[in-house]
This record gives C-alpha cells, sequence and structure tokens, in this order.
C-alpha cells in the first residue's frame, strides 16, 4: 500500500498491518488486549510510517471537557425547523442525564466545516461529536474515523465504513406512504424527491419503487422529480403534471419531507382540486403543525426523540474507549393518516 505523502493516519497504519483501526487506536492506548506479535507489528509499522501519535490531543481527551459538539447549517431567518428544535431538545435532556452539556456551534455553507472540527479536536474544548445531516463520503465522519475521536452519527455514510450511528428507516417510512396511496386506489403515483447526490433522498425513494414493484405497477420516470426541498419546487412540479390531460397525470404523490408536500397541496387547490379526495399527497417528518393544514397532511414521523435518547448514550461509550452495542441503530417511523391522502 502506498502512502501519499502528507499526514499519516491512524487508518494507514491499520492497513498496512493489516489490522482494524480500533485494534491500533487499542495497542496506542493500552487498552484491551491482543497478541504480542501483532502488537509488535503495529508498532513496526507506526515507525516505519513515521505516524505521530497525537499525545497533546490524547491528554486533552482524558481531561475530560463535559462537553458534546454538535452542528448544523443554519437556515434562512425567515424559516423555522422544528424538527431540529425537537432534536436538540432530546439530546440535550439526554446528555446532561449523563453529566454532559451540548456545545453548539452552526456552520454556514461557506465555512470549511471539516476544519472546524480539527480545531475543535485540537483545542480539547469537547469530548465527542453528535454529526448529523450525513452524506455518502462525508468528510466530517472520515476526518473523525482516521482520528479516532469519539463520535456517533445521526444518519449513514458509505456502507464500507465502519463507525456507530443512529438512523431512522426512511426507505420503510416512504414505503409506507406509497402503500397507503395503493390502498387508497391510486395506481398513478407521483414522486418528489430530492437531487441524486442526497444520501437519505436515494435511501427514501428506494421505498417508493418498492411499494410500486410488489403492487405491479409501472413506475412513469416523467412522474419523479427530484429537485431541492422547498415550497416553491413542490408547487412547479405538480402544476406541471396536473396541467396533462387527466388520463395522463398521476392522482396522487409522496413527497420526501413535508414542504414538498405543502406546495403540491397548493398546486391541487390552484387547480380546483381537494387534497384527499381528488389527489392524494402523503409527506414526511410530521412537522408540528401538518395537523393544522386544510386537509390535514398525512405524513410519516420520525421518532426524533428517540433518535437522541439512543445516540447519546453511544456516544458516552465512545468517549469512554468502549464500543456501544449494538453498534448500529434503525428506528422505524410511523405513517399518521390524516385527510390529504384519503379519498373518502
Amino acid at each position: 500500500m502506498a502512502i501519499v505523502a502528507g499526514r499519516v493516519t491512524l487508518k494507514d497504519v491499520a492497513a498496512r498491518a493489516g489490522v482494524s483501526y480500533q485494534t491500533v487506536s487499542k495497542v496506542i492506548n493500552g487498552k484491551g488486549t491482543v497478541s504480542p506479535e501483532t502488537e509488535t507489528l503495529i508498532w513496526q509499522v507506526i515507525d516505519e510510517l513515521g505516524y505521530r501519535i497525537n499525545v497533546t490531543a490524547r491528554s486533552l481527551r482524558k481531561r475530560a471537557s463535559g462537553l458534546i459538539g454538535y452542528t448544523w447549517v443554519p437556515v434562512p431567518p425567515d424559516r423555522v425547523n422544528p424538527i431540529l428544535d425537537q432534536f436538540l431538545t432530546s439530546t440535550v435532556h439526554a446528555a446532561e442525564a449523563h453529566g454532559y452539556h451540548l456545545m453548539l456551534f452552526p456552520s454556514p455553507p461557506a465555512i470549511d466545516h471539516v476544519e472546524v472540527y480539527h480545531q475543535l479536536m485540537r483545542s480539547g474544548r469537547v469530548d465527542g461529536f453528535i454529526v448529523a445531516s450525513t452524506n455518502y463520503a462525508d468528510p466530517r465522519i472520515r476526518l473523525l474515523m482516521d482520528e479516532d475521536f469519539p463520535f456517533v452519527a445521526f444518519g449513514q455514510s458509505n456502507p464500507e465504513w465502519d463507525f456507530p450511528y443512529v438512523d431512522v428507516d426512511g426507505r420503510a417510512g416512504v414505503r409506507m406512504a406509497a402503500e397507503h396511496l395503493i390502498v387508497q386506489e391510486h395506481r398513478r403515483i407521483a414522486l418528489l424527491a430530492w437531487p441524486a447526490n442526497s444520501r437519505v433522498g436515494s435511501d427514501r425513494m428506494a421505498g417508493y419503487y418498492e411499494a410500486m414493484e410488489t403492487a405491479g405497477l409501472a413506475v412513469n420516470p416523467d412522474w419523479v422529480c427530484q429537485v431541492e426541498s422547498g415550497v416553491t419546487n413542490g408547487y412547479a412540479a405538480v402544476m406541471e403534471w396536473l396541467s396533462l390531460p387527466q388520463d395522463q397525470r398521476p392522482t396522487a404523490v409522496v413527497a420526501l419531507d413535508d414542504t414538498l408536500a405543502i406546495g403540491a397541496m397548493q398546486a391541487a387547490m390552484a387547480t380546483g382540486l381537494v387534497a384527499g379526495r381528488d389527489f392524494g399527497i402523503t409527506g414526511f417528518d410530521d412537522t408540528p403543525g401538518m395537523q393544522y393544514l386544510s386537509p390535514a397532511l398525512t405524513s410519516v414521523r420520525q421518532p426524533i426523540w428517540d433518535v437522541a435518547q439512543t445516540l447519546v448514550p453511544m456516544l458516552i461509550e465512545r468517549i469512554n474507549d468502549r464500543r456501544p452495542e449494538p453498534h448500529r441503530v434503525v428506528l422505524p417511523p410511523r405513517l399518521i393518516v390524516r385527510a390529504s391522502s384519503l379519498r373518502a
């Protein structure tokens, strides 16, 4: 294995020695038991590659700040994020129950998020991280894995990466929503999805395709619209579909989030249709207030409170140099049925 010039990581040592990075970490930190032969090999590879153990970072971690770091990309001032509020409230409660506090550091899109994590690790200001809004090849997760720094993710990343996470089964949630519309005797069902580079979006989309295939229903590619989340985008897509002749347009739509679903409801209303009776609509997240829309929105509810209550104890295990078991947790969502998807 060739090592690219520059900083040698714990992962590089593990790959050269033919062991897991957890094994290398245990040897460096004097934790756990490995065979004398393996320990000797690891130290030989450390010398060979010139891997430098970050003694300062290790000592800072042992000192314990009592803080857990969490970052997010702020929404515009004219928008709110009640799902984030619910997650943070639950996380604060869970952290305080374990003697920890949450340190929040918002990261606007223009900021180098990885560098922020670097700075906080080196300063010793946090004992571990909660990483949310994960995506494919997430550079934050790659960094924390390479540095063997304690973290737990709310969401997954590359399937081959081994790290602790808690996630919600978005595929199952969207599948339930599509199956519900099929039970309502819809056969021409459209999908309001997210861009292809979204890991969460791809996972949720798969649930739609699974439900349609199981029911023996063809997917019209013209009825699958991948756009950024937003009421305006949902409205525009559904208006285009509803402008088609009646026998060539969908009779229902599954949206990957509630804002897209609200746009779909506005489009239905603008064309004289009643959501539910004339045009079935489902959302995702069950954002607080969806029950007060007219008609009330059917949506997939994520167990956000349970996510944080599960995630924090896992992170405490990592902070204490233990592997949390279970290592990967996927929680089931619930479909909350309301009038927007009911034909009668």
